[in-house]
Formats: C-alpha cells, structure tokens, sequence
C-alpha cells in the first residue's frame, strides 16, 4: 500500500462517525420492557401484606401503548381500572408518571405525578425520585421514590415514602402471560 493509499485510508476512517454498539442501562432496560409490548401479566401484592385497597384482588399489568419513547402500562386492580402506569425515555434518562382516572374515563384531580431518573440506573433497575410537579400536588409524596425491577421472570413496581413507613411493593410474574384485559378507564379502545 502507497503512502498515499494510507493517507486516504485513515481519513475515511476518521470522518466515519463512530456508533457505540453497547447500550446504556436505561436503553437495555427499555428494551426489556419494549420486549414485552402487548402482554398481559397477572402478579401479587408483596408489601404491605395487609392492604385494604390492593390485598385480595387480582392485580394485572398490561403493556398496552409502547412507542420510541413511550411506554403505557394499566395496572388493574380487580375491577377498578383507573391507574396507568407511564414511562417515558428522553435522550437516555426515563421518567415515570402515574395516570389516574375516573370510571367515565376524566382526569383524576390526583395524577401524573411521579419522577424522573436522576441517572441511566442499572439495566434491572431504574429508580424515580418525586419531582417538584409531584411535591406541589402532595405535600406528603415529596420524599417518595419508586423504582421498577425487571429481569426474566419478574417485574417489581415498588415505591417507598422517605421517613415514613409507607412502603408499597408488587410483583408481576412475566413468565407466563395472560389474556388481555378490557381498556382501562379513559382509554378509547
């Protein structure tokens, strides 16, 4: 090879733009979730054992809605099919919004609150402090944090109110998947 051969050689390979093959945690993470996209899956109330509002009912997560950056999950709690999980991903970092919803499908006076990710989190595991948004329209929620796991068998929603004992915890089993369920509330189909 001529110098010159060389010379032309190493300048198109320094205008190529180099693409990062390795993902980030968050992007593994998302993948997994993504992988999931219009499942259905049936799980247990882990903590706290004793729930009035939560404890004996069948609790069911649908992957109902997945785009580029958005993912909605229902979360069915026996026959009240207000709550929607939603996670967003925004130039790597996620976020997660709570969306609650009346029977007839308005706008509870509590919702979308949450957090955002305060960094790419591990690719099991992504955790969401109570933004300001959250703080403003639940005093009592500002030092609240979720945080989701997910791996082969198993995806945890888990949130814990700083300071206190509230501590919620529950756990979809994702190795079997069910039928899916009828729209939540405030959902067209």
């Amino acid at each position: 090879m001529t110098l010159k051969h060389t010379l032309y050689l190493i300048v198109l390979l320094l205008t190529i733009p180099m693409v990062s093959q390795e993902k980030s945690p968050s992007e593994t993470f998302w993948a997994t979730l993504q992988s999931h996209c219009g499942n259905a899956y049936e799980g247990t109330l882990a903590l706290p054992e004793e729930d009035e509002a939560f404890g004996g009912k069948r609790l069911v997560m649908h992957l109902r809605a997945c785009s580029e950056n958005e993912i909605k999950i229902p979360f069915y709690v026996g026959d009240d099919k207000s709550r929607t999980w939603i996670l967003t991903m925004n130039e790597g970092i996620l976020t997660l919004k709570h969306d609650h919803r009346h029977e007839d499908g308005t706008e509870d006076d509590i919702t979308l609150y949450g957090g955002t990710a305060s960094n790419v989190g591990k690719s099991d595991f992504q955790f969401f402090p109570a933004d300001a948004y959250t703080q403003k329209m639940l005093p009592a929620a500002a030092t609240n944090v979720w945080w989701i796991t997910i791996d082969e068998t198993t995806f945890t929603y888990n949130l814990k109110r700083l300071g206190t004992d509230r501590v919620f915890k529950v756990v979809m089993d994702l190795t079997k998947s069910i039928e899916a369920p009828e729209a939540p509330w405030g959902w067209k189909k």
